[in-house]
């Protein structure tokens, strides 16, 4: 899985030519005949899917998981002259993702691409049922499964989840090493991704200030909205931080970051992305330059790439009825990972980006271990308070 997914770009070149069209001649051989034979075929197969998205409770224009799902879809989709529509459910429950479901089947999309836990009631109810729909999920768990009656999964469903712990604890690590010392950790809802965000977070910032010998001096706010986007209360909350000291706050859920950055501006405060490198759009957003200082991120476009790859190039059975745990995959290229800090966009100056790749080699290698835990807020020497749930 991880060579494959790390050759994704020779995959899709590969794909590409194929879709060009296979011709024959005298000279031949009998293996190149059988490869000719079976690309067509791919072809052939590959000529007859066409692509959905649907979203969670959120939409595309979320900033984080839901549009970079639809984007990712979507390219593919152009570059590979394949239709494709993505689907917004009515509400927030099974019934209405069910719906959404059937109705993009009805509409003649066979492949279907789901982003977060709240998929697994629907394809626990819908896969057996659609045998011919190949079912693509992101963050669903096998918790998550099982919650919804599904012990295992069928052929036509593959679901890949994310060591959220390992990139939490870059940006915290990073920010305390930069030089942050009141910093805040701002969850969606207390679901087990952004419980791995915020805990591999708070390890992050304790690890670096222990090496910097600094612990009594750092400090961590930890409070869960209750929702996966921003509202007044959310902000009220934010505000009393900042005004309060708080310097940055690890906005971890979907729209929830509005709320953050409403307050970070209001007295020049700073804020950290999730999932998706969110500087460019928080910065365009708010105008305000370096409002956010890094992003804790997940290869949601890569996985969604890959897997479309190998699946046009008929290679299902790579995921057939898998699930697939992501995370380092490389401890000397960090952009090759799955979790990671975006270094292209990177302003941090005392952390750099060089600080950053020993970071990844030492957390590949063992050295730096970071529990994935969900249990209870890890142990730590400096500061945690953790506040009720704002909803």
């Amino acid at each position: 899985m991880k060579k494959k997914l790390l050759s994704v770009l020779l995959v899709a070149s590969m794909v590409a030519t194929m879709f060009v069209g296979c011709g024959s001649s005298s000279s031949e051989t009998a293996s190149d005949a059988t490869a000719s034979t079976e690309e067509g075929a791919a072809d052939a197969a590959a000529s007859d899917k066409k692509i959905a998205m649907i979203t969670d409770s959120g939409d595309i224009t979320d900033m984080s998981f839901n549009q970079t799902t639809y984007e990712a879809s979507k390219a593919f989709a152009e570059k590979n002259g394949v239709d494709f529509q993505y689907y917004k459910p009515t509400e927030d429950s099974d019934d209405a993702r069910i719906a959404s479901f059937e109705n993009a089947v009805t509409d003649g999309y066979n492949v279907i691409i789901v982003p977060g836990y709240l998929f697994a009631g629907m394809i626990a109810q819908c896969a057996a049922d659609y045998p011919n729909v190949t079912i693509i999920a992101l963050d669903c768990s096998q918790g998550d499964f099982e919650g919804a009656g599904m012990t295992e999964l069928p052929e036509n469903v593959c679901s890949f989840t994310y060591q959220e712990e390992l990139a939490g604890y870059m940006a915290g690590y990073a920010a305390v090493k930069e030089g942050y010392k009141k910093l805040g950790f701002l969850g969606g809802m207390a679901v087990p991704a952004v419980i791995r965000y915020g805990f591999g977070f708070v390890q992050g910032c304790n690890d670096a200030a222990v090496e910097l010998g600094n612990a009594s001096d750092v400090e961590v706010n930890y409070v869960y909205g209750g929702q996966f986007y921003g509202d007044d209360a959310i902000t009220a909350q934010m505000d009393t931080w900042y005004s309060n000291g708080t310097e940055v706050v690890f906005a971890c859920g979907g729209g929830i970051y509005t709320s953050a950055c409403e307050a970070a501006t209001k007295v020049d405060g700073k804020v950290i992305g999730v999932d998706v490198d969110q500087a460019g759009t928080i910065e365009n957003a708010y105008g305000v330059e370096g409002l956010c200082i890094t992003s804790a991120m997940k290869g949601l476009a890569a996985t969604v790439d890959a897997t479309l790859t190998d699946l046009f190039a008929g290679n299902w059975s790579n995921y057939a009825g898998k699930i697939e745990n992501l995370g380092i995959v490389s401890g000397t290229d960090p952009s090759l990972n799955y979790v990671q800090l975006p270094m292209d966009t990177w302003t941090m100056t005392n952390f750099t980006v060089d600080d950053y790749k020993a970071l990844v080699a030492a957390m590949n290698d063992g050295t730096i271990k970071v529990s994935n835990s969900t249990d209870a807020m890890p142990s730590t020497e400096i500061k945690v308070t953790e506040f009720d749930n704002i909803h």
